[in-house]
């Protein structure tokens, strides 16, 4: 017995060194020499190394090698159900693990683990369900941690997080595994309430756990709460990697807040991550800045890279893009195509954006027409509403439906929308109603589909049908988004402001110097843009709500406590409209300031009375 132990540690030894098929075999060979073709332990490593060559069919050599064990153990069967299981074959690996229980054979932690994986990454509910069923048949499993936490993640993945509370709830121990799944879960979701409480209640935290609160909050549009979790991080020593720090990068480009940028930097360098040293942190610090309208830093990051790929230079196509830099964003895409780097759907996103902003058509649509043929990226969704987007722009409306008539998928609200807010700025109702029509049934709670509408009838003199559709707004009770600007004060704090905000401390200060710039900007011929006020109201009415606009108190108070000279930044949740527009445009021209706003499209620099748009926005 101990001459054939020395023997299988050494066998098993050598299985662990084999990396192809023909070494497998002679080692297969090998083990038939010495008489251990019957010993599952050996077996199970050679079946295990067999399967792992992915070119190797599981139906031939590795089942093979497994029907000539008589007696195979746990071991052995649970190697060929996750073998199965992981390739995909849920079936092959449901009729092994049946035909292991017709044999009384005890199936062990990592066979239902296998199995639960499969569930999951197969959405197979009913399956998860019935092999739920099973742990509590064989018994013993309750106190799995192991098992436990695969059922907790296939409950996850198939969308029944209730279902993974309990398993959680019920669990005698758990691990940071089992309290990070269920954190990432409800993040997924978007209720980021239940995410924290969970959060809270972890009693040892890893860099897991809190990477997963930071990055939840950022993708739930909750910048703030991710820097503060961040901060909380920083606080424990907790260690920072790339993962966590690009999740709080994030956040910080959604705050658009320069205070932010060079806070987060200095970490990201302090961290050892700095310096165009990390590519995955180098092309997230691009996407910050040029958020944070800060575009020529971001290229600045962009050229110290050591290393770039396709994000990197995604990111800064799409950073020109947003920024009306359309020459830098279309000669860094055929920079791009010089180098062994490949486009992606997203540098497609970036560079049609930028044809888009630009009015330029045919570079566009040639664009558009090679992308699949030559660079082998399908159009997506997002793809179509670019090119709607570009060709709606340029007054070509008939077009953008043709366009939409051979679309590979079926359009979504961008895709309409894009064709609706064309048809606005055409005044074509004609085909605003076949735009609206959709997206009706797409969105039918979004007021601003039912109010570009009404503006585009009105542009025509359709007041009936202006009535109609206000009609239906009042019917289902549908509110405008609220605006929120939000500027960034001499000492680095934000400030925000709503539509009509009266709460800020200096706001009779913010309302003083707003009544004397519009004094001011009158005696330039300014003239208060009526048609920007959506609601149905005499003119009087209309002009003391176009003061209150966001972004006209966030200027005001930029210029109160901002030093003259220096750069005005505000940030937006809505598109600025064309009465605020004019306003930044004069501002700039009269105060010699520098505005940047950037809205939920794009960034507008005004300087000297005129935009970077060009007023084609």
């Amino acid at each position: 017995m101990a001459v054939q132990r020395v023997l299988e540690s050494e066998v098993v030894r050598i299985l662990e060194k084999c990396s192809t098929l023909n070494h497998a075999k002679q080692v297969h060979a090998h083990i038939y020499n010495n008489n251990l073709h019957q010993c599952s332990y050996v077996i199970t490593k050679l079946v295990r190394l067999v399967t792992s060559l992915t070119h190797v069919p599981l139906h031939s050599y590795p089942r093979l090698i497994f029907a000539q064990v008589h007696t195979p153990n746990p071991f052995l069967w649970t190697a060929l159900i996750r073998a199965y299981a992981v390739r995909g074959s849920i079936s092959q690996a449901l009729s092994l693990f049946c035909s292991m229980r017709k044999r009384r054979i005890t199936p062990l932690s990592f066979t239902f683990v296998a199995l639960f994986s499969a569930s999951g990454i197969a959405r197979d509910i009913r399956l998860g369900a019935q092999l739920h069923a099973q742990t509590l048949l064989v018994g013993g499993f309750d106190s799995d941690m192991y098992v436990n936490n695969a059922m907790i993640d296939m409950y996850v993945k198939c969308g029944f997080t209730r279902c993974a509370r309990k398993v959680f709830d019920e669990m005698p121990e758990q691990d940071v595994v089992s309290w990070t799944g269920l954190i990432v879960a409800y993040a997924r979701r978007g209720d980021m309430k239940a995410a924290q409480d969970l959060f809270d209640g972890l009693p040892v935290k890893d860099m897991v756990a809190w990477t997963a609160m930071i990055t939840g909050y950022a993708q739930n549009a909750l910048p703030e709460n991710a820097v503060q979790v961040f901060r909380w991080l920083v606080d424990e020593g907790v260690e920072i990697d790339e993962v966590t720090l690009v999740g709080v990068i994030s956040a910080c480009a959604q705050l658009g807040a320069s205070v932010y940028a060079k806070w987060i930097r200095d970490i990201a360098e302090s961290s050892g991550f700095g310096d165009g040293s990390s590519v995955l942190v180098g092309s997230a610090l691009i996407d910050m800045y040029s958020k944070c309208g800060n575009v020529e830093e971001a290229y600045n990051i962009f050229k110290g890279m050591r290393e770039r790929n396709v994000f990197s230079y995604s990111s800064m196509i799409v950073g020109f893009a947003i920024h009306g830099q359309v020459h830098a964003a279309i000669k860094l895409f055929y920079d791009m195509l010089e180098t062994d780097v490949k486009p992606n759907c997203v540098t497609f996103v970036g560079v049609l954006t930028a044809c888009s902003h630009a009015g330029l058509v045919d570079l566009g649509e040639q664009l558009f027409a090679t992308m699949e043929k030559y660079y082998g990226v399908a159009p997506t969704a997002q793809h179509y509403a670019c090119m709607a987007d570009l060709l709606g722009r340029a007054g070509y409306l008939e077009k953008v439906i043709r366009l939409v008539e051979t679309m590979s998928m079926k359009p979504d609200g961008a895709v309409w929308g894009a064709l609706l807010g064309a048809s606005y700025v055409h005044g074509n109702p004609d085909v605003a109603e076949i735009a609206s029509k959709h997206l009706f049934e797409l969105e039918p709670d979004n007021m601003g589909n039912y109010l570009l509408l009404s503006n585009t009838y009105a542009s025509v003199g359709r007041w009936d049908d202006v009535s109609r559709v206000r009609k239906w707004i009042k019917e289902k009770n549908l509110k405008k988004d609220p605006g929120w600007s939000w500027v960034e004060a001499k000492n680095g704090m934000i400030h925000k402001f709503a539509a009509g905000d009266v709460k800020h401390p200096q706001i009779n200060e913010i309302k003083k110097e707003l009544n004397e710039l519009l004094e001011r900007l009158k005696g330039i011929g300014y003239q208060p843009n009526l048609s920007s006020v959506l609601y149905d109201v005499n003119d009087d009415e209309k002009r003391l709500l176009l003061m209150s606009h966001s972004e006209k108190l966030a200027l005001a108070f930029g210029l109160l406590s901002t030093d003259a000279g220096s750069t005005i930044k505000i940030m937006k949740n809505l598109r600025i409209c064309k009465d605020c527009h004019v306003v930044m445009c004069g501002a700039s021209r009269l105060t010699g300031r520098k505005i940047v706003v950037r809205d939920n499209t794009r960034f507008h620099h005004f300087f000297n009375g005129a935009c970077s748009c060009r007023n084609f926005w």
